[in-house]
């Protein structure tokens, strides 16, 4: 019992017959909104309990991943919520800086115009536009949903303080030279034009060329191969192993570049495998991050041979080409000059593409700013390894070190005009100065800023502390940081997480941002197959909330949510959640109309039957594992605990078994009555973290509380007489109910076996005399629709159960002769099957030759026939001798 629900009960009759969540859900939530539920006080004195949401990006609407993540995040939320914790889920959005200003880019295209068309003041101003006319769209799908987030709290990544926050971070981060700008090979967007970082890269198996070419002349000549012939205007060596015989001769001499009126040395380096190709590599240090450390290391000359739009721009023939037509016209030159060797094609090789407009990334020489994350990242590996932070599940933590103990150097700058510009200031003889958010800017004849923006995930790396207002000393920091635990896809781990990790260590003295890293797989539908617009399997979340409302969606996206593993999910079961949402409503309604009630305490244990003691000894196992199953972040397994016991335990059995006891009224009646109501109030707020809206419906109806979202957190139920510590449990109730249900479930599965329609009335004798089952003969007879033996009865079955036996008399109700008919020809049937699928199995030339599904199949069968037989002769024996 909560406090709140000692108000009177508002009239059963408020409850409408059915549950239509369209007209329950959007007023639940903006009352929950109005009267400030979600809201985090900075100053309470409550314990502190933290979850930031991964920023959705600002260009898009929630897809059913984004619905997974929330779901199980608000369901952590509500149960702190209601435990007592000054509860706090950080709302906001991720500028997305590649993303969005392509977005805009389109936009402006639609009306003839380019961004330069506007100037970079202008362009930024029209993205701010955009954002204020599309940004809320992502806000009111959470809310349709029920997130529960602390509105008056939602951050932008570009908004003042998080702007003010990157400034200062970066300007750490230089003083202590860890940032640091440098000509580089970097991931090139020839479309985006812009560097990309290496996890922004999407590799896939391309249809490419693998040309082998001849370098050189006579005694010279010397074998390489490439997919990318352009980029051998590029070359400034050859390179071969040290201990390569075939080539020893060769190092240190100059042989001639094909096409081109340049010579290039032939270079010992043990980074060459000798066993790969011809053992002898092409080196382009301005185009291939592996050829850019054989030049660092034989210190050759760089030379870019393509501008920012992969367009070759030198050497005439090919200058103003593309690189694709580049390479045709570059392997066409070669051949004329006989110097192809050996062409293959297709070649399947891996090509990186970029993951926001899928254009194939060309690698590129640049001058980029750069984090040296050495110290950054082992910090991150280290408080992992320490303890300080846990990663779950714990076999995800070798992919983190995999992650961090490799890391290279990030490269933070972009060439786009939308995101957190360089606080960088170049002055007209060479100065560079980097402001601070409290530093005057350079100014006068010859300064200006560093063209460059930062890499989106530079301000969302610092999301849970920025957020809580760092640089500041604020309360909200004090309270809330660092968060209880980051709920995230194991996609991002390497995205978003190490970024978190790095930044949250180093801004706050070695305070990690979180306690806990929680990781979850990703939604596929129903066939385990990947969402994707292009494959036509898509789902909008939004489309079945609407068609079956928000708690059946996220009851099916809990129920298959364990942890680090994929998710399919598919529409039959989000109308199976519907299906329990709509069996919760019904049976807290059948039972409000039989006067269950949550007034005063529990009943005495003396004055409880069998039945009342058992659904409480039951309820309070439940209570335990749920709460077992949340602090393992066991979703599926505490959604599945919770389905079983409300929709068989409470509403197929104990209310079934109760009914009974209602139509005979008196104290028993009155007992199970308020065991009824403490069992649903209960298993509502046990319910409500995952379904929120039926289940707020129902306990604010059934208790007359003012909300569920703020009742108690349920705790384990006393019973007053019944001595137990830790909650009422009684393993002696249990037992017999067990019993119960297996007399009742035996004798129903042998009327269907039987043919008997569910409602049909069949005279039976109970064995009841010293059975502990005694007491519960009006119940079996109700539930088994068996009424009394009258004095022409015969029993023609008889089913001995747990120590009880039931004897039914079906004379009149079945014809046994037609029945023992039926039921042989069903068994000649069976054994035909059988005789079939073993001579199958015991052929071996068919074993040899069939496939394995096949064979599996037949095995399928024969076992199918083997119960088949069991069952139909089970049945036969049954029935009476003729």
């Amino acid at each position: 019992m909560t406090e709140n629900s000692q108000q009177p009960q508002p009239p059963t009759s408020e409850l409408p017959t059915q549950y239509a969540p369209a007209d329950v859900e959007g007023p639940l939530y903006e009352r929950w909104v109005e009267r400030g539920y979600f809201e985090a006080d900075a100053k309470s004195d409550k314990p502190p309990y933290t979850v930031v949401i991964p920023p959705p990006n600002v260009t898009g609407s929630l897809h059913l991943g984004h619905a997974f993540e929330h779901t199980l995040i608000d369901a952590l939320t509500r149960r702190k919520r209601m435990q007592g914790f000054e509860t706090l889920w950080q709302p906001g959005m991720d500028h997305a800086g590649i993303a969005t200003q392509n977005v805009v880019e389109r936009e402006l295209g639609k009306e003839g115009k380019s961004r330069h068309d506007l100037g970079r003041e202008a362009f930024v101003e029209r993205v701010w536009q955009w954002k204020g006319e599309s940004g809320g769209q992502i806000s009111g799908q959470m809310r349709r949903l029920g997130d529960g987030v602390a509105w008056s709290r939602e951050r932008f990544t570009m908004d003042e303080g998080l702007s003010q926050a990157v400034q200062t971070i970066f300007k750490r981060l230089y003083d202590d030279e860890l940032i640091y700008r440098a000509e580089r090979i970097i991931n090139w967007c020839p479309r985006c034009l812009t560097a990309i970082s290496d996890i922004e890269v999407e590799y896939q198996d391309d249809d490419g060329e693998l040309v082998s070419m001849k370098y050189g002349d006579g005694d010279d000549t010397i074998v390489v191969a490439t997919t990318r012939a352009e980029t051998m205007l590029g070359d400034t060596a050859v390179a071969v192993h040290p201990e390569d015989e075939r080539y020893k001769h060769l190092i240190g001499k100059l042989i001639k570049l094909p096409l081109t009126d340049r010579s290039i040395p032939v270079v010992a380096d043990e980074h060459v495998d000798p066993e790969f190709g011809t053992g002898a590599v092409k080196v382009t240090p301005a185009h291939d991050p592996n050829d850019f450390e054989i030049g660092r290391r034989h210190d050759l000359p760089s030379l870019t041979v393509m501008d920012e739009h992969a367009v070759i721009t030198v050497h005439g023939p090919f200058q103003g080409l593309d690189r694709l037509e580049a390479r045709s016209a570059i392997v066409a030159a070669l051949r004329a000059e006989g110097r192809i060797v050996a062409e293959k094609r297709p070649y399947v090789h891996s090509v990186g593409h970029c993951s926001r407009c899928k254009t194939t990334v060309e690698p590129r020489l640049s001058m980029q700013w750069w984090v040296k994350v050495g110290p950054l990242a082992k910090a991150a590996g280290d408080a992992v390894r320490d303890g300080r932070v846990k990663i779950h599940p714990q076999e995800m933590e070798k992919r983190y070190f995999d992650w961090v103990d490799n890391l290279h150097d990030w490269c933070i700058s972009r060439q786009l005009w939308w995101g957190h510009r360089i606080p960088v200031w170049y002055g007209p003889d060479g100065e560079v100065v980097c402001v601070g958010p409290d530093d005057e800017a350079p100014s006068g004849e010859g300064w200006h800023q560093d063209t460059d923006v930062l890499d989106t995930w530079f301000s969302s790396g610092l999301w849970p502390f920025s957020t809580l207002g760092w640089p500041e000393q604020t309360e909200s920091l004090a309270k809330f940081y660092p968060n209880s635990v980051l709920v995230t896809g194991y996609d991002i781990l390497f995205f978003w997480v190490a970024r978190m990790m790095m930044f949250g260590l180093y801004a706050m003295d070695g305070t990690p941002p979180f306690h806990t890293i929680a990781l979850h797989g990703m939604v596929r539908d129903q066939f385990g197959k990947k969402m994707s617009k292009s494959f036509g399997n898509a789902v909008n979340p939004l489309d079945w909330m609407d068609k079956y409302g928000s708690d059946a969606l996220r009851f099916t996206l809990a129920r298959g949510a364990n942890p680090g593993v994929d998710v399919p999910i598919g529409e039959d079961w989000v109308q199976g959640s519907r299906n329990f949402a709509n069996k919760i409503w019904n049976a807290t309604r059948f039972a409000l109309m039989n006067g269950a009630t949550v007034d005063g305490p529990l009943p005495d244990a003396s004055t409880m039957s069998s039945t009342d003691r058992w659904i409480l000894s039951r309820l309070n196992s439940v209570v335990a594992e749920v709460d077992a199953h949340y602090d393992d972040f066991q979703f599926a397994k505490l959604s599945d605990t919770l389905f079983h016991f409300a929709w068989d335990e409470v509403f197929d059995w104990y209310v079934e078994l109760s009914k009974t006891t209602f139509q005979a009224g008196g104290e028993p009646a009155e007992v199970s009555k308020r065991v009824l109501g403490e069992v649903l109030d209960v298993t509502l707020r046990l319910l409500h973290p995952v379904v929120p809206f039926v289940t707020e419906t129902l306990w604010t109806t059934l208790t007359g509380g003012e909300s569920v979202v703020i009742a108690d957190w349920p705790e384990a139920v006393f019973v007053p007489g019944a001595d137990a510590p830790g909650g009422f449990r009684d393993a002696g109730a249990e037992r017999e109910i067990e019993t119960l249900q297996s007399v009742i479930t035996e004798v129903r599965r042998f009327r269907a076996d039987q043919g008997l329609q569910p409602g049909q009335r069949v005279p039976a004798r109970l064995s009841l005399d010293g059975s502990a089952l005694a007491p519960h003969e009006a119940a079996i007879r109700q539930l088994l629709r068996l009424q009394p033996e009258g004095d022409a009865f015969t029993a023609t079955a008889t089913l001995p159960v747990a120590g009880v036996e039931v004897a039914l008399d079906l004379s009149g109700v079945i014809d046994f002769e037609a029945e023992r008919k039926r039921l042989t020809k069903d068994l000649a049937a069976a054994q035909k099957e059988r005789q079939q699928a073993e001579a199958k199995l015991g052929n071996e030339a068919f074993l040899a030759k069939a496939p394995d599904h096949v064979v599996d199949k037949i095995r399928t069968r024969l076992a199918k026939a083997d119960e088949d037989i069991a069952r139909i002769g089970a049945q036969l024996e049954r029935l009476p001798k003729a």
